[in-house]
């Protein structure tokens, strides 16, 4: 624990103007970043007494090694240089809400030359004209599925629509009459984007006037007589209304509004957002987030603002936003809220009529929400809780081991030999920090000796990033035969800007896969480097039996534990991402083949001269004149692949080991093997 007093600013030089601050660890990671109008006000608050502290803020300080610090201009550049760096280092200590799904959208691909109305999630793209979020796919392709009657636009996929423009006849919607067939030209591009934008602008609320208009179109129809046209009108105006019925008006005024709700205790918090447009509800969507610093609502409010529209442009940002507390101060978010709008944006809480009412019951959904929230996480955090209990008892610990790190090593029969290292923090994988190695100090099969270099090499890391912040004075070690390029194989490069590092952070627990051997190479390793603050232990997959270094006997846990369970989830999670990664190895050695050394021989021309021939054997024995037939080569090609193909060994022939007869090489690659396996005891 640190004293905060170690690393405070002298006096006078923190600068009394608007700015963004952050606090970080003794290992340089970005834990705590925050936004003040006066920096040298907001940062004195934190070097007070640590008993006149919030438990929050003051386990933050006392984590906290060093604080910096960057000016701006204005208090709205500093909420939006706070946003991005928060969504940069993601610090530990600021509120994070975790959306518990990712929320379906209707969107209108409106950047392709035949627009395309679909159901699309994740990441928004330019050009596509979103509606949403909703609460369930199918909402969103009942109300498409009764729209098409009226808007019929393209629905159909890349690969369906190019088959339909082929072949000349659209698919079964053009023949219903759910889509206006642009695939077979019965429709021209221009009207059918014009259909397309008719579309975005009904599902935007501006329904009124459209209704009007075929009402009077049915009207007119029926005054000249055109009967079957007025009833196909009828029919479409009854389509749009049942459309309609399944968003109920929410608020008369026809309102493009957001309103945000919150719901907290001491602990967590949930966020309710109704997306109100045309005075119905469009879209729904909710957050939790942890308490990890001493918040107000207005707080909670200011987060969820910047996590909602920080990423968002134009009409996306409504004209009104109604919340139940303003941040403090409230005109800088305002203002930022106006800039990514574009236009003047209400932010205001409400106080009577219809407004005040919706707002209450988004409210009552942030309770129903934080309530369903807490039922789930409770069992979920109890039984994490007590596995890395049992854990840290069952292994003679000190503490709980918060982060484990698991290695694996997998090959197929000697060949391709890697390693994986996953991580789990406080019971839950953590897969940014995932890792994975080549085995190169040594050829062949040595498993004892592949997790000895790899447990050597993530700890070499561990403290070559120690001595860089300079906690470590003396030159750290490397074993014989490993350089430089392989201390970075699995890390890649450092980062000084306090953003995640690859092995900077160690673990509590190491576990490896496998028996006795494995654990002892493991813990030999350690001891070379001088590391003797990390446990490790062994899981063998025969009997489920947990190895400690140095013990004749194993550690046999009740198969109920959960701290049992715990170890199987990691140990079977590191097998996984070890023989994935083997696989994409093999995968890449398989394919190779002597034509992708000639050079100016394309994939093309490769597969053609391999289809032509049928075999790679057969291609060997062509004459130059039988290359040159192949359309596309010409003979100074064709002489290279000769050459290279004549200078490259012919592979050793395959053999049944059923049978013991020689397999005739066809052209294809041999099956691999299948029998891959990771390290086993």
């Amino acid at each position: 624990m640190a004293d905060p007093s170690s690393y405070r600013p002298k006096p006078g030089q923190i600068p009394d103007s608007p700015g963004v601050y952050k606090f970080r660890d003794e290992y340089g990671r970005v834990i705590y970043v925050g936004k003040a109008k006066s920096l040298r006000q907001r940062l004195a608050n934190y070097f007070q007494d640590l008993a006149g502290l919030h438990p929050r803020t003051r386990t933050m300080v006392t984590t906290a090694a060093s604080v910096e610090w960057t000016v701006v201009t204005t208090e709205v550049e500093a909420l939006q240089l706070e946003y991005s760096w928060i969504k940069e280092f993601d610090p530990r200590f600021n509120v994070k809400y975790r959306d518990d799904k990712s929320y379906p959208y209707l969107a209108v691909t409106l950047n392709e030359d035949f627009p395309r109305a679909q159901v699309m999630r994740g990441a928004k793209k330019k050009g596509v004209r979103y509606f949403g979020p909703y609460a369930h796919a199918w909402a969103i392709r009942e109300t498409v599925d009764l729209m098409l009657r009226v808007f019929p636009v393209r629905t159909c996929s890349a690969g369906v629509f190019k088959r339909s423009a082929q072949i000349g006849r659209p698919c079964l919607l053009g023949y219903i009459g759910k889509c206006s067939a642009p695939c077979v030209g019965r429709i021209s591009a221009a009207d059918h984007r014009e259909l397309a934008e008719e579309f975005c602008d009904f599902m935007a609320g501006r329904t009124g006037a459209y209704i009007r208009r075929l009402e009077r179109q049915m009207q007119d129809a029926a005054e000249e007589m055109e009967y079957e046209r007025a009833a196909r009108l009828r029919d479409d105006i009854g389509a749009l209304k049942r459309a309609m019925e399944k968003s109920a008006v929410v608020l008369a005024d026809a309102t493009d509004a957001d309103l945000i709700a919150v719901a907290e205790d001491e602990l967590e918090a949930a966020v309710q957002i109704f997306h109100v447009r045309g005075g119905r509800v469009r879209g729904q969507r909710g957050w939790v987030t942890d308490k990890v610093e001493a918040v107000t609502t207005g707080d909670l409010v200011e987060h969820a603002l910047q996590q909602l529209y920080g990423d968002e442009q134009g009409d996306a940002v409504p004209k009104e936003v109604l919340v139940p507390a303003l941040p403090e101060p409230v005109e800088p978010v305002a203002q930022w809220l106006t800039h990514r709008r574009g236009s003047q944006v209400s932010l205001r809480i409400p106080q009577r009529g219809d407004k005040k009412d919706l707002m209450a019951t988004v409210g009552r959904n942030a309770q129903q929400a934080l309530a369903l929230h807490k039922t789930k996480r409770a069992s979920d955090l109890t039984t994490r809780s007590r596995a890395l209990e049992e854990i840290a008892e069952a292994l003679g610990l000190d503490s709980v081991p918060l982060r484990i790190e698991c290695f694996d090593i997998s090959h197929l029969q000697g060949e391709d030999v890697v390693a994986s290292m996953v991580v789990f923090e406080d019971g839950l994988a953590r897969k940014s920090e995932y890792r994975r190695f080549q085995i190169k100090g040594f050829a062949g099969q040595d498993d004892v000796r592949s997790m000895h270099e790899v447990i050597g090499r993530r700890f070499r890391r561990y403290l070559q990033e120690k001595q860089k912040s300079g906690e470590w004075t003396e030159e750290p070690g490397r074993p014989d035969g490993e350089t430089p390029e392989d201390a970075t194989q699995a890390g890649g490069p450092l980062d000084d800007d306090g953003r995640p590092k690859r092995f900077a952070y160690p673990p509590q627990l190491v576990v490896v896969d496998g028996g006795a051997p494995q654990v002892a190479a493991a813990r030999r390793a350690m001891d070379e480097l001088g590391i003797d603050d990390v446990a490790v232990c062994g899981l063998a997959k025969r009997l489920e039996e947990v190895w400690l270094p140095g013990d004749d006997d194993p550690v046999v846990l009740p198969r109920s534990s959960e701290g049992l369970y715990l170890l199987q989830r990691v140990r079977d999670e590191a097998h996984r991402f070890a023989i994935t990664y083997q696989r994409s190895k093999r995968t890449k050695r398989l394919k190779a083949s002597p034509l992708d050394a000639v050079p100016g021989l394309g994939d093309t021309r490769r597969q053609a001269l391999l289809k032509h021939f049928g075999s790679l054997k057969k291609l060997r024995a062509a004459t130059i004149d039988e290359i040159c037939a192949v359309p596309g080569v010409g003979r100074k090609t064709a002489e290279t692949v000769a050459a290279a193909l004549a200078g490259a060994a012919p592979p050793a022939p395959a053999v049944n080991t059923a049978t013991g007869e020689i397999i005739e090489d066809d052209g294809a690659p041999p099956a691999a093997l299948s029998a891959e396996r990771g390290q086993e005891p």
